[in-house]
């Protein structure tokens, strides 16, 4: 595997990078090359931003989630059809799953890959002293040093020339972002605005004009050339022939997928067909019915008018075809969804309980799941890696189907709602840590 690329990583969470991920992509295509865009971590909702402005599909790389030999194999194969890649971070650069080892962490993503870092840091408030910040980063990780900076939310140009002149012998300051508000990415509980519910071709363009203005592109492009040839090998799963077709909800309500899960149902023989739970009023012909996550509780009072939709749903079910849901799909096969004011929306009814929003975050991290009944997704004993991060709770529920160990606490709860052809869970899986549950899934919707 050859070819430019560059690892975005933070000083912490926070500090700006998918702001600055997606100015340098379109300064980067604004100069004729094409860029392909990867996010470290679990996260769903920046991948959003990088899919708009990229133009292009963009892949999670996460080693605790994936694996090794995943996520190089994910990286080659979506990094060989580009000029350059480039790969945003996860919260701080040596966060990650564990507070004592790099697994999971953004340094480890670039280990993996032999990405070229550049270290990007909020330096609102700082001049010499970021350099030492930058020298606890280049010096703390044996064979991991940011190779450049960027300091973001500056306060001017003499600012921003301050930091250049501080004598970073370690990495330079390639360029800075001043602050600019009115240009920042609307958030809320989850994170940042999913980017399908809003226009953001301004906003892409306005940063693109900062990096352009205040940053270095051609020395950062002459950084991600850096990158050595490296010998990856290619986990080839090429779509076999078709054996079912299986409905994948998306709309306002229902983005939330790892594209991998998505390969590998193709891989194992499965067509995608796309449909919408708020504006579609009937399904197409399918086999099976795949529900990722996303924000029903936004949409509660479109899904739950749409009754056509909801009967085709809970017809395909109880006609014995199977059914998987995430998170924010767990909450549409629930009873109900009660919103923030308590006003409850029916839905679908598939899954006994009522999916309740708190202010409060409910549950944020890595899962270990094992399943203990034989589910669409394979026999009892089936095992896969997944993240959760929610603010509603599921009450009155019944049909505990997982076992669910969290490793940031070492807790285990049991949880995954539904008998024989469903199961629901809040566990965002990511099927690259266990592929025969693609297979599985595919299998048992071929069967009927």
């Amino acid at each position: 595997m050859s070819g430019a690329r560059l690892l975005i990583g933070g000083v912490s969470s926070g500090v700006g990078k998918t702001t600055f991920t997606v100015g340098l992509c379109r300064a980067l295509m604004r100069r004729g090359l094409s860029v392909q865009v990867f996010k470290c971590g679990p996260d769903y909702l920046d991948p959003t931003y990088h899919q708009k402005a990229s133009r292009a599909v963009v892949h999670n790389l996460d080693s605790w989630l994936m694996g090794p030999l995943a996520v190089q194999s994910t990286f080659a194969r979506n990094a060989a059809r580009a000029d350059v890649s480039l790969i945003e971070g996860v919260m701080g650069l040596f966060d990650g799953a564990s507070p004592t080892d790099l697994s999971g962490s953004s340094a480890q993503i670039a280990q993996l890959v032999a990405a070229p870092i550049v270290l990007l840091c909020d330096a609102s408030g700082m001049a010499r002293s970021l350099s030492a910040v930058v020298k606890g980063f280049c010096s703390f990780e044996p064979g991991i040093a940011p190779r450049a900076v960027i300091a973001n939310r500056v306060g001017s140009r003499g600012h921003l020339s301050l930091l250049q002149e501080a004598q970073l012998t370690e990495a330079p300051v390639l360029g800075g972002l001043l602050k600019r508000s009115e240009i920042g990415f609307s958030e809320r509980h989850l994170g940042l605005v999913a980017a399908q519910e809003g226009e953001h071709e301004a906003s892409f363009e306005a940063w693109a004009d900062e990096v352009e203005g205040h940053c270095d592109v051609e020395a950062l492009l002459a950084l991600a050339r850096t990158a050595p040839a490296v010998p990856f090998a290619k986990l080839e799963t090429a779509p076999a022939a078709v054996r079912c077709r299986i409905g994948i909800a998306r709309d306002e309500a229902f983005h939330f997928y790892y594209d991998e899960n998505l390969r590998l149902l193709e891989a194992a023989g499965a067509e995608l067909v796309e449909f919408s739970p708020i504006r579609d009023h009937t399904l197409p012909d399918l086999d099976g019915v795949y529900i990722g996550g996303g924000y029903p509780e936004l949409h509660a009072a479109a899904l739950a008018a749409n009754s056509g939709m909801r009967a085709e749903l809970q017809a395909h079910a109880q006609g014995g075809k199977p059914l998987y849901a995430e998170c924010g799909g767990l909450m549409y096969l629930a009873d109900a969804i009660v919103d923030l004011r308590g006003e409850a929306f029916p839905m679908l009814g598939l899954v006994r309980g009522r999916a309740i929003m708190q202010n409060k975050l409910q549950a944020l991290g890595y899962v270990e799941v094992t399943t203990r009944a034989p589910s669409p997704l394979g026999a009892a004993g089936t095992s896969y890696r997944g993240h959760q991060f929610r603010y509603s709770i599921l009450e009155g529920a019944t049909g505990s189907q997982l076992d669910i160990r969290v490793k940031r606490t070492g807790k285990t709860q049991l949880e995954g709602y539904g008998a024989h052809n469903i199961l629901a869970s809040y566990v965002h899986a990511h099927w690259a840590s266990n592929p025969s549950v693609a297979h599985a899934f595919v299998a048992a919707c071929s069967a009927g």
